[in-house]
């Protein structure tokens, strides 16, 4: 027998008198190989969808990103995110997503030239959207 079997043998012994067993520790471990009965599904998961209502606004002027959320709960925030150099900044516009599942959100970006935005809400977030400020 070797090291490794004759350590977990030990400590099924172990975990047997203490827990008050005896021939529980050491009965043969039924169907190893079987397949489990019992299938887990896993969650939905949250999905974002994101459109700008223009593509090219000047400094300053107020434009909206609307879109849908699935999966996320009535009430719920998103955040509008833009990337700055190599990360995403939350910036302060949000809005709470409605009983139809949709949102909208108001936005004015002054830094000028191709803008990259996002909506995030908890771990889910939309496609990139480009807005060009001029």
């Amino acid at each position: 027998m070797n090291r490794a079997l004759r350590y977990v043998a030990i400590g099924a012994v172990a975990v047997s008198v203490l827990v008050g067993g005896s021939a529980v520790a050491f009965a043969e471990p039924a169907h190893l190989d079987a397949p489990a009965s019992v299938v887990a599904t896993a969650p939905t998961a949250a999905q974002l969808t994101a459109k700008a209502s223009a593509t090219t606004v000047d400094a300053w002027q107020e434009f909206r990103i609307s879109g849908t959320a699935k999966g996320i709960e009535t009430g719920s925030k998103v955040t509008v995110q833009q990337k700055q150099g190599t990360k995403w900044v939350a910036l302060p516009a949000k809005a709470p997503v409605n009983a139809g599942g949709t949102y909208s959100v108001r936005v004015k970006l002054g830094l000028k030239g191709v803008n990259q935005l996002r909506v995030g809400s908890g771990g889910a977030i939309s496609p990139v959207v480009t807005v060009t400020v001029r």
